[in-house]
């Protein structure tokens, strides 16, 4: 479960990417593809990049993964995840996302939990 939890908290285990990615679904990254071209007006998202396993998972990632904000914060601190900060509850980065993802910041201080 570790590793499906993104470096900002999101469950990657009920994320629509990598569902469609598991079960090689191109309805649903159609589906993913359009919603999220919707949500982040981004017409770049195309259903050939919906295709990710999770971003602190081995294998592939969706193309955001390798340019967002987020995950090159942890990666360049050392961290696993934003829970492993002392900034969370503060940091602008994450929190503009958990705005959005509110259990993020829940499962990102269960990680903390499993680990002590």
């Amino acid at each position: 479960m570790k590793n499906l939890i993104a470096c900002c908290g999101i469950d990657c285990a009920t994320c629509d990417a990598r569902r469609a990615t598991l079960n090689n679904d191109n309805a649903l990254r159609e589906q993913t593809a359009a919603k999220w071209r919707e949500m982040y007006n981004s017409a770049d998202i195309t259903a050939e990049t919906i295709n990710c396993t999770g971003c602190r998972a081995d294998g592939v990632n969706f193309a955001h993964c390798f340019e967002c904000e987020i995950r090159n914060c942890v990666k360049s601190k050392g961290y696993n995840t934003c829970g492993d900060c002392a900034l969370l509850d503060t940091c602008e980065i994450v929190g503009a996302l958990l705005k959005y993802v509110p259990e993020g910041r829940a499962n990102l201080l269960a990680l903390n939990d499993m680990s002590a």
